[in-house]
């Protein structure tokens, strides 16, 4: 299967949770997590392409936002970030234990 920025842009309208690269490969066949992630570094993704492909499903309010952020920082020793839901890393864990961040 041939991934595109239309996959990766769908995916991420779709989801209404969970938005890793890892859950993304877990639902397409024939793509691997290594492979997305590869795709996505040399890929330019700009707002402009995104908003194109949600332009029309967009019902403009004063009292809404939509905000995209796929950001993962550790705040580990923060308080609790409303709308936030924690998330697994990898990064600063051994590998045979988990490691969850807000």
């Amino acid at each position: 299967m041939r991934f595109t920025k239309i996959d990766y842009c769908q995916y991420l309208l779709s989801s209404p949770i969970n938005y890793t690269l890892t859950n993304l490969a877990n639902h397409l066949d024939g793509v691997s997590h290594d492979r997305i992630n590869r795709y996505l570094r040399g890929e330019k993704l700009t707002p402009r392409l995104l908003w194109d492909n949600i332009a029309l499903l967009i019902k403009p309010s004063e009292n809404a936002y939509i905000l995209f952020d796929d950001t993962v920082l550790d705040k580990r020793y923060s308080a609790s970030i409303e709308l936030a839901r924690r998330q697994y890393s990898g990064e600063r864990s051994p590998s045979n234990s988990r490691h969850w961040i807000n």
